[in-house]
């Protein structure tokens, strides 16, 4: 299998397919992680995050905003990439196992289903309002909070690739 396969097959279509690969996984005792975004503008900020979140089990599964809860949650502009390279940009990362799409705007669905040992989230989030850690924490798993990358964000880049263009434009003019 070519290393563009290797990345595909870490795609799922769907969350029913993804319960096939993560029933063997629970049945082999992995320990898996769990962890969402909308992944717009792939940066620094998101590798290190998921990198943190690797190192609390086996396994890790990445849930992902589809392009209609990307512009629902970050507005009519977005989303900048569609969800297919998305996935293809986090699947070609080595610390992540599976990419599992949704077109809720939370999670809830996935971490119900998944059942996660581990559901890991930005430092930014408190943890009364983590979606799915009361149930993750109810049914013996931890919550991790992974520090962020100070001022690095996909809007803060999306701000300054705008502003650079602006500027651009307005000396051309």
């Amino acid at each position: 299998m070519n290393p563009t396969e290797k990345i595909e097959r870490k795609i799922m279509p769907n969350l029913e397919t993804a319960m096939i690969e993560i029933s063997s996984w629970k049945k082999n005792k992995e320990k898996i992680v769990f962890t969402n975004g909308c992944f717009d503008l792939f940066h620094a900020g998101h590798a290190h995050s998921l990198a943190e979140s690797a190192n609390y089990g086996s396994k890790l599964i990445v849930g992902i905003n589809d392009d209609l809860s990307v512009k629902k949650l970050k507005g009519a502009s977005r989303p900048f990439n569609t969800l297919k390279s998305r996935a293809f940009v986090l699947a070609s990362m080595a610390v992540v196992d599976l990419v599992v799409p949704f077109s809720e705007l939370n999670p809830e669905i996935l971490i119900r289903t998944i059942l996660p040992d581990v559901l890991a989230k930005g430092s930014d989030y408190e943890l009364e309002k983590i979606v799915g850690a009361d149930f993750v924490l109810e049914n013996g798993g931890d919550v991790v909070l992974i520090p962020l990358i100070p001022d690095l964000s996909s809007s803060n880049i999306a701000s300054i690739i705008f502003e650079k263009m602006t500027s651009d434009a307005n000396k051309n003019t």
